[in-house]
């Protein structure tokens, strides 16, 4: 137990703790204020409180717990929303109303509630660290597998069947040093990684709906990807995007330090939403932690690592997680500040100088894994995290440091923002280093022209950049009719294509083989209307066929009514035939 002798702000300062270590948790003054240890020197400790600390003062006691900040990890998790530091929102709100006070403690997990346990060990089966025991059918969508804890390995002496909550035993394993009973229930320190057998190479997609991430800028299943832009540019909105329609079993949401009204609108659309692939409301395969800006600050800090740790548990199981960190910038702010108050040297812009550490801390933690266990397993983390840099400045330093670790950059243009084009991600500045690693996987499941026409049609827009130039000083009419053609193709390209609504029932997703029946239509347009070129045709009579209008409503063409992009491509043809005579 030690005694505060100093308080600033979140941060306190507390004398007689030469017995503690670093990120152990610490209860703070009567109210027993949650804490964790962030700096020691000698008997002194610099406490990081993630709670309000007005009316803690010098003198106050402080109690260290002796453990490391951990989250809960068992049946329960889905279609939680919890704070940064794993409290559950619905309860805390039972317990002190619609703001949070201090002091409130309350269980992550409901360690009453009985689940129904399926054992998949058999007594007598020998067992190593992360083997399924058996598992919960969490609700429809999700099978919660309970695996053999870290560091446990021996033979399964007895294993039940029935209802058990997550704090009884389910199996007994029989170990060296004796017999050790399993509940269901796991605690995780979320400051260190969970372990896995083998770290992979990318090699698949994940697949987001969103015609320009999909077809310019994919990220792989295991990848690693920012967001940044200015205020206005629609981040949060492609993060939900993200969230609704990747194609990833699970999805962990961290809004850190952003506005409560846009955690409400997730909170508010996830239980609506349909899950393409079951039918069943979004929220049964999510998770939600909410940290918004009128928080305490310091556990803004916190709440990054209690996703990723989230999704690292549930990646052990076999699944393929996403998390949505909206926005590291807000993470970066809080410890600028925890930093400033610790009087450490600053960075530039005040940062601390650790600051890339920490960011690659959290993204390394993403990855396509072999998982613990005797079978061979993988599971994967894909990070995605919006950054909010000052301005739209992407030479400040939490963008340039993000940029340094990411693969996949996809740039929020704030004049396409203000055009009304979304998602407004540039295309002549936002790149994906695993485009070339996937370009294999497009062939074989997509279509071999794939590639080719997703190059075709970035040639396209950069030529259209190019004569844009030309067009500002000398009009339209100067072009030829070749140019005439590039730039109505850019045109329909950026529009019919790249423009999609976030909410249009039809057009807020598209699956991959409805992009490249969208793509080939404008592609082959192209391609006629150039033939139709070199015989003398006009361009202004080309690009006033009436086939155009069809293209560009062909986005509103539900997924199962495929045909109609075949009789839009016939009705092209027979356009052009009839225009070239």
């Amino acid at each position: 137990m030690g005694k505060i002798v100093k308080v600033s702000g979140p941060l306190i300062v507390a004398d007689g703790m030469g017995e503690s270590k670093m990120f152990d948790v610490v209860r703070v003054g009567k109210q027993r204020l949650i804490g964790e240890i962030i700096e020691l020197r000698g008997e002194l400790a610099s406490i990081e409180v993630y709670e309000e600390t007005s009316g803690i003062g010098p003198g106050d006691e402080v109690f260290d717990t002796g453990e490391p900040l951990s989250v809960e990890l068992a049946p329960g998790l889905i279609e939680s929303i919890y704070d940064g530091i794993q409290r559950p929102l619905d309860k805390l709100r039972d317990k002190g109303g619609d703001r949070i006070s201090r002091g409130v403690e309350a269980a992550p997990l409901d360690h009453d509630k009985k689940w129904d346990f399926v054992p998949v060990s058999k007594p007598g089966e020998k067992v190593v660290a992360g083997d399924e025991l058996g598992y919960v059918m969490e609700n429809e969508l999700v099978k919660h597998k309970i695996l053999l804890p870290v560091g446990l390995d021996g033979t399964v002496k007895e294993i039940y069947k029935g209802k058990f909550t997550i704090v009884e035993p389910v199996a007994v394993i029989e170990t060296a040093k004796g017999d050790v009973k399993v509940p269901m229930l796991r605690k995780a320190a979320v400051r260190k990684g969970r372990p896995y057998r083998e770290k992979l190479a990318p090699f698949s997609p994940m697949i987001t709906g969103q015609r320009v991430i999909d077809t310019f800028f994919p990220i792989a299943r295991g990848g690693v990807a920012a967001v940044p832009g200015p205020f206005g540019s629609g981040k949060t909105v492609v993060q939900h995007q993200l969230a609704k329609w990747a194609d990833a079993d699970i999805i962990v949401y961290v809004g850190c330090g952003e506005r409560g009204n846009e955690m409400t609108d997730v909170l508010n659309e996830f239980p609506e939403l349909t899950d393409p692939k079951t039918g069943e409301p979004l929220m049964k395969r999510t998770v939600l932690i909410a940290n918004t800006s009128d928080m305490p600050v310091a556990a803004r800090e916190a709440s990054i690592y209690t996703g990723i740790t989230i999704a690292e548990y549930f990646r052990d199981m076999g699944y393929n997680v996403a998390i949505m960190a909206d926005s590291t910038s807000r993470w970066a702010e809080a410890l600028r500040e925890m930093s400033g108050r610790l009087e450490e040297m600053p960075g530039e812009e005040g940062y601390p100088a650790y600051l890339s550490a920490r960011l690659a801390e959290f993204y390394e933690r993403a990855g396509i894994v072999k998982v613990l266990g005797s079978h061979d397993v993988t599971g994967s983390v894909t990070a995605i995290g919006a950054v909010s840099p000052p301005g739209g400045d992407l030479s400040e330093p939490v963008s340039q440091a993000t940029l340094r670790i990411v693969k996949v950059f996809w740039g929020l243009s704030a004049s396409l923002a203000y055009k009304r084009h979304f998602p407004a991600i540039d295309w002549l500045q936002s790149y994906s280093l695993y485009a070339d690693r996937l370009s294999a996987w497009f062939d074989q499941n997509i279509g071999e022209e794939w590639n080719k026409m997703c190059s075709d049609a970035m040639r396209i827009l950069q030529e259209e950049a190019e004569l844009n130039e030309i067009v500002r000083l000398v009009g339209m009419d100067a072009l030829g009719g070749k140019d005439r053609i590039t730039m109505d193709t850019a045109k329909s390209i950026r529009e019919d294509y790249l423009h999609q609504n976030a909410f249009h029932e039809t057009d807020t997703y598209t699956s991959t083989s409805k992009q490249m029946k969208m793509l080939g239509l404008i592609l082959d347009f192209d391609r006629l209307a150039r033939q139709a070129l070199q015989k003398n045709v006009d361009a202004e009579d080309i690009i006033a066929l009436p086939i155009k209008e069809k293209i560009g409503r062909s986005k509103y063409i539900p997924e199962d009514r495929a045909e109609s992009f075949n009789m839009i491509s016939e009705e092209m043809e027979r356009q052009f035939a009839e225009l070239i005579g």
